[in-house]
């Protein structure tokens, strides 16, 4: 997971599951390009966001089941890469607090169900 403009390895990422129903896409696109607009403004290093396509259901817990999927759902797996844990606690502060964020519609997704953490890299390895 290096930084593609640095070399750097992140010094720290936040991962998001959530499911979004599958015929607000498009919004939810239009939504997670905003906000990883802001995100990068307020110093991360890195968004990406991701469709689910192969996530198998599994026979103890699965994706689907940690975010209570429901039909015509798809799971959505999304990292921000931070050069740093109090870039990361500022750049969330500001994204919270900018008004730009206020949410026009509602968002395309159960925020109930959506999890999310931040993580410190503990391996990192590429070819």
């Amino acid at each position: 997971m290096l930084d593609e403009g640095t070399g750097a390895t992140p010094g720290y990422v936040d991962g998001i599951v959530l499911a979004v129903p599958e015929d607000r896409k498009d919004d939810y696109l239009a939504l997670a390009r905003k906000t990883a607009g802001l995100f990068q403004e307020f110093g991360a290093t890195r968004v990406v966001e991701t469709w689910g396509e192969d996530v198998p259901d599994g026979q103890v817990t699965d994706y689907h089941r940690a975010v209570l999927r429901k039909d015509g759902e798809r799971v959505v797996y999304s990292w921000i890469e931070w050069p740093d844990k109090a870039t990361r606690d500022a750049g969330w502060q500001k994204l919270m607090s900018d008004e730009r964020m206020q949410s026009e519609g509602g968002m395309p997704f159960d925020g109930q169900r959506m999890m999310w953490g931040g993580f410190a890299p503990i391996i990192d390895e590429r070819n």
